[in-house]
């Protein structure tokens, strides 16, 4: 079997600029794997779309828009499935010391060089905090020079402020991973994604990866902070977040489509990873306004 290289990301600006700027408004192929990281920070805000969130160990889906900064080396996939009307995706990509060696360790810029340093762990900010700094976000694009270093600066310190805004890795682990682990980790969830919806013995994952399965469990274990049987029903519930979100099958057909044989296993788990049950989560769904 032919394995890809590590899915590290080369982030260049342009020239005479400090960060790296991206705005989609329809869905683009993207060329890195599933799996990747690099060592700039990451803020993300995407305005009416669909799309799952995969971000160190945390998995959801989102059906609206959504705010994220992505620390530095925090492995995590592309988000978007899909754009909804007027949708738009800003990327602002930067290394925490892109205004120079010293700018952030001067006493002023404390809450940012904290800021950098809870998104580690990756945030999720709030409704509040997205209608605050959303269009703010999308200005960065059409801006320039001292202006647009001026404009991320202030949203800089609106994040480093507020209080709206979750961890998305709050058992506090940190998942940070080296490039070599990495490579191993890109085949485990390229496996994952493409045989979810199927049986998955430790065994067949272990050999892809050239370990024992007890060495398997215990590599897993430490570079995930989770068994790989906890990631795999992770994955089928964000899948199944997706389904009752998104399509009209019964809860029970999205069970089984999901990669569960027994419903109310599905269930139990469902409403462990998301707090609500699969009824309750697609009759909230349905009030969210697109």
């Amino acid at each position: 079997m032919k394995i890809s290289k590590p899915a590290f990301e080369k982030i260049s600006p342009e020239f005479g600029s400090s960060l790296l700027i991206k705005k989609h408004n329809e869905q683009i192929e993207n060329k890195l794997p599933f799996w990747h990281f690099h060592p700039e920070l990451e803020l993300v805000y995407i305005n009416k779309a669909k799309g799952k969130r995969h971000i160190g160990s945390h998995l959801s889906y989102f059906n609206n828009s959504q705010l994220i900064l992505i620390g530095a080396n925090l492995p995590h996939s592309g988000f978007t499935d899909r754009f909804t009307a007027n949708g738009i995706e800003t990327i602002v990509q930067f290394k925490d010391d892109f205004l120079g060696n010293d700018f952030f360790q001067i006493p002023e810029m404390g809450p940012i060089k904290n800021l950098f340093a809870r998104a580690k762990k990756g945030l999720l900010f709030g409704v509040e905090t997205k209608q605050l700094l959303g269009d703010k976000i999308i200005q960065l694009n059409d801006s320039s020079n001292i202006e647009r270093i001026l404009l991320f600066l202030e949203i800089l310190k609106d994040l480093a402020n507020t209080d709206n805004y979750t961890l998305l890795n709050a058992d506090g682990y940190a998942f940070e991973i080296r490039p070599q682990d990495n490579l191993k980790i890109e085949v485990v969830f390229g496996h994952v994604r493409g045989n979810y919806h199927r049986a998955i013995p430790l065994t067949e994952i272990a050999d892809m990866v050239n370990m024992t399965v007890p060495a398997f469990c215990r590599y897993y274990k430490k570079v995930t902070g989770k068994t790989f049987t906890q990631f795999v029903n992770e994955f089928r519930i964000v899948h199944a977040t997706k389904l009752l979100a998104e399509s009209h099958s019964s809860i029970t057909d999205i069970c089984y489509e999901s990669g569960f044989n027994n419903f109310s296993h599905f269930n139990k788990l469902f409403k462990n990873f998301t707090g609500k049950s699969p009824l309750k989560y697609r009759n909230e769904m349905k009030q969210l306004l697109i």
